[in-house]
């Protein structure tokens, strides 16, 4: 899956992980899980499996999103779109084996009105939306690896 690369916000970062791909793979998978271990997440509830097509509703911050997994590929790949205030995101994880280890690495776009008015709070929100949740996943698939 491929973010939005014409978007006017778009955000990437990655971290390798000391745990194997499957681990990091049910971490993310997870998503009623979220809120223990993303502090950005308050809350989270899958409707349905974890396959293309399923929704998940959640809130993050002020926002409440309603999200569609676009990609499920276990444990490669898992990606969805979703929708608030006017905002269309993309956001896709990729990962790969790595020195024992996986190498874990996030793209997230922003289109519409909002996002293009709010550039650069934008640009902003989705560095630091996508640092905390690569640092919160690598502690957490860390800490269920142990």
């Amino acid at each position: 899956m491929d973010i939005n690369k014409s978007a006017p916000a778009i955000g990437e970062g990655e971290i390798q992980v000391a745990a194997p791909p499957e681990r990091v793979w049910d971490v993310l998978s997870n998503i009623d899980g979220w809120p223990g271990w993303n502090r950005d997440v308050r809350s989270a509830k899958l409707e349905g499996p974890v396959a293309v097509g399923s929704v998940f509703r959640w809130r993050s911050g002020a926002s409440s999103l309603v999200s569609t997994f676009q990609v499920v590929d276990r444990p490669r790949e898992i990606g969805w779109s979703g929708k608030t205030m006017g905002i269309e995101a993309l956001h896709v994880f990729r990962l790969e084996p790595e020195d024992g280890g996986t190498h874990v690495r996030s793209e997230e776009s922003w289109d519409g009105l909002l996002a293009r008015v709010l550039k650069g709070y934008s640009h902003k929100a989705i560095d630091r939306a996508l640092r905390n949740a690569l640092t919160a996943l690598k502690q957490e698939a860390e800490r269920s690896a142990a």
